[in-house]
């Protein structure tokens, strides 16, 4: 029914142990697919292992808080798995001019490292035949987004990207649509205080965004500051269908289909 298209099951915020318990949640709650990704190195494997579930696919990537850490050889290595059945998108990567420069790095450097890294994640998507997806996240203004905008409208003949999580006015998902892209939202949408991100969901077409927790982040509303689950994707959807007036059936049936074409899911086992 519903396709939980960002999650991040490798966290270490979900043990191991739970994990078959958390995707029952998720199957109860009409949550059938679920989107992993990984963040570095040392989660690509955890997160292939649980795509060993047919419920669950993995994205292979490195965020953008984990440049300074990776080697230059990164993509290298996410290369060698992108062929891998289990594998159906590259992410999460993405520019974060939020945090701080880690020590040793100035300000500067870092936001270039990561945009070297955006541009090799989309050659990779382009070799790979996948797509991409994109984190931004600023601490004032939108430089972060701008940034990443430009480097994907360079591939966005070849690659296709959505913007997870997003939280900008209408007239920023507007020129992602226009690219090509897409967006994604997640909890922030049920927020009180999210006007804006409501009436971006309201005014985007279908078959142009997708519903996502970023568990085990941005649990929404009334779990707001909890540990957020793939079942949560549900509340999500609840809302932003009572919000643009259809049926959770249709927005579940539209959102995911835009997953499946997104992700080039062609069915729910492999």
């Amino acid at each position: 029914m519903l396709t939980d298209s960002h999650c991040h099951l490798a966290s270490q915020r979900f043990s191991p142990e739970e994990i078959p318990a958390l995707l029952a949640r998720a199957q109860a709650a009409g949550v059938t697919r679920i989107i992993s990704l990984s963040t570095c190195l040392d989660d690509l494997h955890a997160n292939l292992a649980h795509a060993e579930n047919p419920q669950v696919h993995a994205c292979i990537g490195i965020h953008p808080c984990d440049v300074h850490r990776a080697p230059d050889d990164a993509t290298e290595i996410l290369a060698s798995l992108a062929n891998d059945t289990r594998v159906c998108g590259i992410g999460e990567t993405g520019l974060d001019y939020y945090h701080p420069a880690p020590e040793g790095w100035t300000e500067e450097k870092f936001r270039e490292r990561q945009r070297q890294f955006l541009r090799q994640h989309f050659e990779l998507a382009a070799t790979a035949k996948l797509n991409v997806v994109i984190h931004t996240r600023d601490l004032e203004g939108t430089a972060s987004f701008e940034d990443a905008l430009t480097i994907y409208q360079n591939y966005a003949s070849v690659v296709r990207a959505v913007f997870h999580c997003f939280v900008g006015p209408w007239e920023n998902a507007q020129r992602v649509l226009d690219a090509g892209g897409l967006v994604s939202f997640g909890g922030v949408a049920t927020f009180k205080t999210a006007h804006q991100v409501r009436e971006t969901a309201i005014k985007v077409p279908s078959q142009s965004f997708m519903i996502e927790t970023d568990s085990p982040y941005l649990a929404p509303e009334p779990s707001r500051g909890k540990r957020n689950e793939p079942s949560h994707a549900r509340i999500i959807a609840d809302f932003i269908a009572h919000a643009r007036g259809e049926s959770i059936e249709h927005l579940a049936q539209h959102t995911s289909q835009t997953a499946s074409n997104f992700f080039r899911l062609r069915s729910e086992s492999r």
